[in-house]
């Protein structure tokens, strides 16, 4: 079973890093690829970017690639999602979303295409 849970949101102030983590309830990253996404108020659920677990491939939001970095740690078995240079606009929930074992792709970047959703971690940046 999948089941994606975030951790690691906060307040924070314009031009510093978070990191964000995703787990599987305890259990290994099962899925074929995982994946964040973030929503604002007021707007629709968003692609962040995506990791292929099996063969690491990677894929950003373009506009957000190269202060974005999404990652793997198999020691803790979670997805992390490092973001430096924080703005307001990157303020949203941010939520870890996982596809089947055996079916999954980085470049799915509609939420509809991802089956398992954890329950988001608020992250604000302020001034």
């Amino acid at each position: 079973q999948v089941q994606p849970v975030e951790s690691g949101g906060g307040l924070v102030q314009i031009g510093d890093s978070l990191g964000l983590s995703c787990a599987n309830s305890g259990r290994g990253l099962t899925s074929a690829a995982m994946a964040w996404f973030r929503q604002a108020p007021g707007k629709e659920r968003e692609f962040v970017a995506a990791l292929n677990l099996i063969d690491n491939w990677t894929n950003y939001e373009d506009s957000l690639r190269g202060r974005f970095t999404i990652s793997r740690d198999d020691a803790k078995n979670t997805l992390n999602l490092q973001m430096n240079r924080l703005k307001a606009e990157d303020t949203a929930v941010y939520y870890c979303a996982a596809s089947e074992p055996r079916r999954g792709s980085v470049w799915d970047t509609s939420p509809y295409q991802w089956p398992y959703w954890g329950q988001g971690t608020q992250v604000t940046v302020s001034s």
